[in-house]
């Protein structure tokens, strides 16, 4: 065929499908039946057509040379259909209802391809395989007519999704079956439950692999591409062909899926790896390409009609209605006998009534159906009566579909109120309304006034304003509840945060890496709120301030293996996303109190802030410790976040100077290049050094002080660094006696039985009772920030003692300093439980855990002049009832003496400000969990 007249007969074809839009909603059709009418009148045409002027009958002759195999149908128009399909699909969305979708995409083509053979098998003398084949082909579902009516008519968005998922993968299904039932027809397999299902499990599961992983590739590669939208839209197009041929022909598994996981990997993740613009230009790009796709393989399915039908006899229009029944009777078990089972599961998510009836209704055919239909007619291995009866029997239930289903879907949304708002969303439109409306009527008057315009015309204008202002003035936003309303509020501002980041993410102010990061956990608080209100909101708060999985990995292996690099940069992560959370948290508190007030109202907006601001709370204190640890590396994020946003108003201005024309293009591109060399520096981000060194930390412990070179490397060799979080425990009751801990950097806890608490700040260390076999009580130990502990082991300690004499000299003193406090303390613990039996009122009172102390004290000195008076204080919290107690955390009074008292014990009911552990500490600890041995219990 000549290419001059194939460029003319696409062409003509696409000028003619540019009117069909319009068309249809002046007849008021789905854009599919008037395709489907255009296309066959097209196939009836090009046969006779020699009436028509010279350059019409060339037309009508290009199109009837047209080569249209099924082959075309599915590897030039259905790879695009799929993944523009999937491109557009809110991923989150279609995962919350999965189990109905692949209900509905899997189940749903088995019991009709099912249903279909067996009904055909026994009224037709063609066969079951035969049956069964023309069962699998008229599975598979289009939703473009669907998806367009409910686009029309404002149907639910969820609907929308359901319908849309169901047909993205029951392609798949339909023609994993239908290439084993062909098979079998053909004389080259055996039909048998399991083949099938094997079959079916190796290419679906396999194609979801592929295109997963090729999805992920392509967006690995939009960082090189970055700044060029062009290139980056071009690999989107090439990756829907890829990822289907290659799965196809050289995987052997099914391209369909691969196609459809590709593009929801794009569209989910895609949008923080290309560049901002292009993501905004890629949704238009897409649609241009699944418009042409989608009227392209209509009109030309259509026009294979006449020439399928053409034999047709009165029987096969008989079997034809056979299969519409029976098809309707096959979704209806599904819809309404299957899916409610499936809704008893956690699997499963409950379906109205209503959007069963749409969804049983709405299983209208295309494209793909007649593409099968032809692919059984080019098999030469089939019988010729097979052929034309499923030919026959495919085309006619497709027509049945279009015209009876597609019809009169539009009226049965509208009868079942599907097309209407809820009372909420009515209530907010309302409100919306009346809000816009009078602010509006307000700027009116002002352009009005500047322009001297008439007051009769600026009467006529308002009136019209006044009008609608009296229609929804009592937008009844009371009657909705206090729950009504802050949820309603809530939702509108997480889907507020989730524009914020994306807007940060196009100003560069964040990269991809924390972009993709921030929009996922700010999907997640919009679900939280969208299935729990409140509540959900409130536990979701709580979520968000929790270290990441990869974060829990890494300080993992960092207990395990000592590794310190991983863990690092993700404290470094955790600390810039911290302070984007936060920055965020600020703005969204301003803009409920601007926007959210006029709209619900104020004891609604007030409480939403009172949410948002615990929120901020919580994001504050986690940041307190990274603040006071790390304060260098603050200070850089801070600079680093100044600087971009100074550099993404410095980019605005200089193009808005461009845009009224201040300055030309040569200069615009000029100020740009000094722009990107005068920011460079905040773009390059230097490692958080977490100083984890055990040759470093060692020098912060006083008791290692005098020790010579030698053994200080010999001792940094047995000592593990350890990072510790804040509120984690490090040491607990059944670790005693197998490591003792230095604290080189932060500050610890120590519980005490009868729920007191000691601080050990730097140089301290605690555990040596119980390596020497001293152990009298079992406190746990928490850390009360990011704290740099040493840990040694029990093995290591005595071998360290046996090497070290004079190591071994101060801590034998430490440890007979403590073990004479417990004893000093045992003689008043048991005064003071005897006090009660002695002669009540007019005898001195019992003493106080303070006077005991201070008489421990007196006692100890007397008794032995080195007693560490630090370790006694720690008495003055202890009560009489608990026996045998005492404080463990004395330091050698030698290796510091002129250190000042600081370790006191205080009751945990009030904790002071420094040591209180903030909420947010106790979750982020309690998700990181407990570490290993070594490190904490």
């Amino acid at each position: 065929m000549d290419v001059g007249f194939l460029v003319f007969g696409l062409a003509g074809l696409l000028t003619l499908v540019c009117f069909m839009p319009p068309l249809a909603g002046r007849l008021k059709l789905p854009y599919s039946v008037l395709l489907a009418i255009v296309g066959c009148l097209l196939g009836i045409i090009v046969h006779v057509h020699g009436w028509a002027p010279s350059w019409i009958g060339d037309f009508l002759d290009s199109l009837e040379r047209f080569e249209i195999s099924s082959e075309t149908f599915l590897m030039v128009f259905l790879p695009v259909l799929l993944f523009e399909t999937a491109l557009s699909m809110n991923v989150r969305r279609l995962m919350d209802d999965i189990g109905p979708i692949l209900m509905m995409a899997i189940v749903a083509v088995v019991v009709c391809t099912v249903v279909v053979g067996v009904t055909l098998d026994a009224i037709s003398p063609y066969g079951l395989v035969v049956c069964l084949l023309l069962g699998a082909i008229v599975a598979t579902t289009d939703p473009v007519a669907v998806v367009g009516i409910f686009r029309e008519v404002g149907a639910p968005k969820r609907l929308t999704t359901l319908v849309e998922g169901e047909s993205l993968f029951n392609d798949a299904a339909s023609i994993a079956l239908y290439s084993v039932l062909l098979a079998v027809l053909g004389g080259h397999g055996e039909l048998t439950a399991s083949g099938i299902f094997n079959d079916f499990i190796v290419h679906f599961i396999g194609g979801g692999i592929a295109g997963f992983a090729m999805g992920r590739l392509a967006c690995f590669l939009f960082a090189w591409l970055r700044g060029f939208p062009t290139a980056e839209i071009t690999l989107t197009l090439t990756l829907a062909y890829l990822s289907f041929f290659i799965s196809e022909h050289y995987l052997n598994v099914s391209g369909v899926v691969a196609t459809v996981i590709a593009g929801l990997v794009v569209g989910s993740t895609g949008r923080t790896r290309m560049s901002p613009t292009t993501f905004e230009y890629l949704s238009s790009a897409w649609g241009q390409f699944g418009f042409w796709a989608n009227s392209l393989i209509f009109l030309f399915a259509a026009m294979l009609i006449p020439k399928l039908m053409a034999a047709a006899d009165w029987q096969e229009l008989v079997l034809v209605a056979v299969v519409f029944v029976a098809t309707l009777v096959a979704r209806a078990i599904v819809v309404f006998g299957l899916l409610p089972l499936l809704g008893l599961t956690r699997l499963g998510t409950k379906v109205s009534n209503p959007y069963k009836v749409v969804m049983l209704w709405g299983g209208l055919r295309g494209a793909v159906s007649l593409a099968l239909a032809l692919a059984v007619t080019e098999q030469t291995g089939v019988p010729e009566q097979a052929r034309q009866f499923i030919a026959v029997a495919t085309t006619g239930f497709v027509l049945l579909t279009l015209f009876i289903n597609g019809i009169s879907l539009r009226p049965l949304i509208r009868m079942l109120g599907l097309n209407q708002l809820s009372p909420v969303e009515r209530t907010i439109r309302n409100q919306a309304l009346a809000v816009a409306l009078e602010d509006l009527q307000g700027k009116t008057d002002e352009v009005a006034k500047t322009e001297h315009i008439g007051s009769e015309v600026r009467d006529r204008i308002r009136a019209v304003f006044d009008a609608s202002l009296t229609s929804v003035h009592d937008g009844q936003v009371s009657q909705m509840s206090d729950e009504q309303r802050v949820a309603v509020g809530l939702a509108i501002v997480a889907q507020r945060e989730e524009e914020m980041f994306f807007d940060i993410l196009k100003a560069q102010i964040v990269d991809w890496r924390m972009a993709e990061t921030l929009l996922a956990r700010a999907e997640r608080l919009e679900d939280a709120i969208r299935m729990g209100g409140v509540p959900g909101f409130e536990r979701a708060i709580i979520a968000d301030v929790r270290y990441s999985s990869g974060f829990r990995l890494a300080l993992r292996l960092h207990y395990l293996f000592g590794f310190q690099g991983w863990l690092a940069r993700e404290l470094g992560q955790r600390f810039a996303n911290l302070m984007s959370k936060r920055s965020v948290a600020q703005r969204l508190i301003v803009f409920a109190r601007e926007q959210i007030t006029p709209l619900l109202g104020e004891a609604a907006t007030q409480r939403i802030v009172a949410l948002h601001q615990r929120r901020l709370d919580l994001i504050e204190s986690a940041m307190q410790a990274l603040n006071l640890q790390y304060p260098s590396y603050a200070q850089w994020l801070q600079e680093s976040y100044l600087g971009r946003v100074a550099r993404e108003l410095e980019r605005i201005r200089y193009r808005d100077m461009l845009e009224q024309f201040l300055i030309s293009g040569e200069v615009y591109a000029d100020l740009m290049a000094q722009l990107k060399s005068r920011w460079a520096h905040i773009d390059t981000h230097p490692p958080l050094d977490i100083e984890m060194s055990a040759a470093d930390l060692i020098k912060r412990v006083p008791l290692f002080e005098g020790l010579s070179a030698d053994s200080l490397r010999a001792i940094s060799k047995l000592l593990k660094p350890r990072l510790s979080l804040p509120d984690q425990r490090v040491l607990t009751k059944g670790r005693h006696g197998e490591e003792m801990c230095f604290v080189a950097s932060g500050a610890v806890a120590v519980h005490l039985p009868d729920n007191t608490m000691i601080e050990l700040g730097s140089g301290e260390f605690f555990g040596e009772l119980g390596l020497l076999g001293e152990q009298q009580i079992a406190p746990e130990v928490t850390s009360l920030g990011y704290s740099k502990l040493l840990m040694l082991s029990s093995r290591d300690f005595h071998a360290l003692l046996a090497r070290d004499e004079h190591l071994r000299e101060r801590i034998q003193v430490v440890a007979k300093q403590r073990l004479r406090a417990i004893e000093v303390w045992k003689q008043f613990s048991q005064a003071n439980n005897a006090a009660p039996a002695a002669a009540p009122a007019p005898q001195a009172p019992v003493p106080s855990p303070a006077q005991a102390a201070e008489a421990a004290e007196a006692a100890g000195a007397a008794a032995d002049s080195a007693l560490d008076t630090r370790a006694v204080q720690a008495l003055r919290a202890a009560g009489p009832d608990v026996p045998a107690s005492a404080p463990l955390m004395a330091r050698a009074a030698e290796a510091r003496p002129a250190l000042p008292q600081q370790a006191e014990t205080r009751p945990t009911a009030a904790p002071p400000v420094e040591t209180r552990q903030t909420e947010a500490q106790q979750v982020e600890t309690r998700e990181a969990g407990t570490a290993p041995r070594g490190a904490s219990a």
